[in-house]
């Protein structure tokens, strides 16, 4: 378990360094989108290559589980973005909104350790990227209410519920001898392509403009050949 939390924290320290970047150097509204543009097209590849291998498409249980988990995303985020007023803010909706993102990512990276014994570097580099731009420009709308410290205290804790999220994918994925790691990948998958088409890809190409597309089919080329070192 202590290596499934250990990726998961490294994956989600992008998180403080957004944070850094938004509290001491002023970031361009465009390269936040751009950012956010590779981000998207680096994790698409992720989940083509790594969490759904075309040796189970056919399974229509792999489907099942997909579904389930873009039903289970979309209901999440639902209730969050009607409540997001409630939560103080935008800045605070957005911090929320990574870190719903970020458990399905961090569950995959569990999982996948339990199952496959090893961590595919081209879904960790996809997480680590897609990260910054998030709290990036939750950090700009914050900055203007609460403390540094305040700012990286809320960051700190999604990274290590990140963790935690991460390393109980691992538990569950090695003492429950029935589960059938494909199945709860697959479930994730569909939770990170909602959230992408939902949020991350609608966000991007409103700050970054046109050239996102060009950005996120590098960020996907680039994630694709990650994995042929795993």
């Amino acid at each position: 378990m202590l290596p499934a939390f250990l990726w998961a924290l490294l994956a989600a320290a992008s998180l403080l360094v957004g944070a850094y970047a938004a509290e001491r150097f002023t970031i361009p509204t465009r390269l936040v989108g751009q950012t956010m543009g590779f981000g998207a097209g680096a994790l698409i590849a992720a989940l083509a290559y790594e969490l759904l291998p075309d040796s189970h498409l056919s399974d229509w249980q792999i489907w099942f589980s997909f579904g389930i988990g873009a039903l289970l995303f979309y209901a999440a985020d639902s209730v969050l973005e009607r409540h997001a007023g409630e939560a103080g803010g935008a800045g605070l909706a957005i911090a929320l909104g990574a870190f719903l993102d970020g458990i399905p990512e961090s569950i995959v990276l569990g999982v996948g350790l339990a199952v496959g014994g090893s961590i595919s570097i081209g879904f960790l580099a996809a997480v680590f990227i897609s990260n910054i731009p998030e709290s990036l420009s939750s950090t700009a709308e914050l900055a203007a209410t609460r403390s540094p410290a305040a700012i990286y205290r809320l960051w700190s804790a999604i990274a290590l519920l990140s963790g935690v999220a991460a390393a109980l994918g691992y538990a569950v994925a090695t003492n429950l001898s029935t589960l059938d790691g494909r199945y709860v990948q697959a479930l994730a998958a569909g939770a990170v392509l909602t959230m992408l088409s939902d949020s991350m890809m609608p966000e991007a190409f409103k700050e970054g403009g046109r050239s996102i597309a060009l950005l996120t089919a590098l960020g996907f080329a680039v994630a694709a050949l990650l994995t042929t070192l795993d």
